[in-house]
C-alpha cells in the first residue's frame, strides 16, 4: 500500500503528458508539411486544386507545427521533473538530460526557426537565398523523428510506433513519387536522393531494435547513471516511465 502511494505521488504530471502530446502532434504536422512540400514542389501542377491553395495549406501547417512545438517546449521546461532551461531549447546538445537526443530536437527547432525568420524577410534577402534556407525544413524532419524515438519515454508503445512508422512511410513515398515525376535529367542527384531515402528506414529500424525498444534505454539515453528522482517499490527501482532500472 505504501509503495503504491509512493509511486502515485511520483507519477507523471499533466505537464508531462502535455509535453509528449505536443511533441507527437508537432511531428505529425511537420510530416504533413514536409510531405506537401515534396509532392507539390518542382514542375508538378495539380489539376483539381490551385497552386496558391496548396501554398496556403503548406504555410498554415508549418505555423501549426511551430505552435505545437512551442507547447512541447514550454511544458517541458515548466515540468520540474527534469531540469530544462530556455538555453537548452535553443542551444543544441547543451542539456545535461539526454544531451544527444534532446539536442537533435533542439537542432530541428532551430532549423524551423531559421525558415520562419527568413520567410518573414523573404523580399529583402531574395528568392534564391530564401529557398536555400527553406530546404532546412526538410533536414529538420529526420532530426525530429530520431529525437522523438531517442528521447520519448513512450517510444515502445504500440500507438507511438505506428505513428512513427506512418510518418516515415508518408515521407518516403512522397520522395519516391517526386523522383518518379521529375522526368529526365539530374540523374545522379536523383539516385543519391533515392539511396538516402532508402537508408533512413533501415537506420531507424536498427536504432529502435538496439536502443529504445530494449529494456534500460531510459538510463542509457542519459549517457550516465540516472540523475532524476527514482522511487523504490518492493526493492525495485522504477523511473517515471515505469521501466525497471
Amino acid at each position: 500500500m505504501i509503495g503504491t502511494v509512493q509511486l502515485a505521488a511520483a507519477g507523471p504530471s499533466p505537464l508531462w503528458y502535455a509535453t509528449r502530446a505536443g511533441g507527437t502532434v508537432a511531428l505529425l504536422l511537420l510530416t504533413a508539411t514536409v510531405m506537401l512540400g515534396i509532392v507539390a514542389g518542382g514542375q508538378y501542377t495539380p489539376k483539381r486544386i490551385a497552386r496558391f491553395e496548396i501554398g496556403t495549406l503548406h504555410r498554415n501547417l508549418a505555423i501549426l507545427t511551430l505552435v505545437f512545438l512551442a507547447l512541447h517546449i514550454v511544458t517541458a521546461i515548466a515540468d520540474t521533473f527534469v531540469h530544462l532551461t530556455w538555453l537548452d531549447a535553443f542551444v543544441p546538445f547543451a542539456s545535461s538530460y539526454r544531451p544527444l537526443w534532446l539536442g537533435l530536437g533542439t537542432l530541428a527547432f532551430d532549423l524551423l526557426l531559421a525558415v520562419l525568420v527568413t520567410s518573414a524577410v523573404r523580399l529583402r534577402i531574395g528568392q534564391r537565398r530564401w529557398k536555400a534556407v527553406h530546404w532546412l525544413a526538410y533536414a529538420s524532419w529526420p532530426l525530429a523523428l530520431f529525437h522523438g524515438a531517442g528521447t520519448g519515454t513512450d517510444t515502445r508503445l504500440s500507438l507511438q510506433l505506428v505513428l512513427s512508422t506512418g510518418c516515415l512511410a508518408v515521407v518516403v513515398v512522397a520522395v519516391w513519387w517526386r523522383l518518379y515525376r521529375a522526368g529526365p535529367g539530374h540523374r545522379v542527384g536523383r539516385v543519391w536522393a533515392a539511396l538516402v531515402v532508402a537508408t533512413v528506414p533501415v537506420v531507424l529500424a536498427v536504432f529502435l531494435a538496439t536502443g529504445p525498444l530494449k529494456a534500460g534505454w531510459a538510463h542509457r539515453a542519459d549517457g550516465a547513471e540516472p540523475s532524476v528522482a527514482t522511487v523504490t517499490v518492493d526493492r525495485t527501482t522504477v523511473d517515471r516511465t515505469g521501466e525497471s532500472a
